[in-house]
């Protein structure tokens, strides 16, 4: 990922919801409201979720290579949006550190969830004004 300037990367560390776009099996849009964290340094984005919810079963349906996803969020004339390939995790350490993050940037922490699982997202590509 080429270098983000200190105002895009802090953009992503505002509280702001965001939308996941993932594709159905017949290739259309779903589109939900989500939490989003970026690592840029590790060129992640996060999102924690139900393991059982749609959105986690369209990027498992992808397979091992990943689902092609976004992430967007919007505050006025600011915008971001980050794209690339959706993983679904359920290791504990990669979920608390997912729930970490989460909390940090929302001010909240969650509360507990058996089912919970984390969505990384391998950024290949950033756009935006944020």
């Amino acid at each position: 990922m080429a270098n983000h300037s200190e105002q895009y990367l802090a953009f992503w560390r505002e509280r702001h919801l965001c939308t996941l776009t993932t594709l159905r099996p017949d290739g259309s849009p779903h589109v939900v409201p989500v939490g989003v964290t970026y690592d840029a340094e590790a060129g992640l984005a996060r999102v924690i979720t139900n393991g059982t919810s749609a959105k986690v079963r369209h990027v498992r349906a992808a397979g091992a290579e990943g689902a092609r996803v976004a992430v967007c969020q919007v505050d006025g004339r600011r915008w971001a949006t980050l794209e690339g390939r959706a993983r679904v995790s359920t290791e504990p350490e990669r979920v608390a550190e997912a729930v970490r993050r989460y909390a940090e940037r929302y001010e909240r922490t969650p509360g507990p969830n058996p089912a919970r699982v984390v969505i990384e997202i391998e950024v290949e590509r950033a756009l935006g004004n944020g």
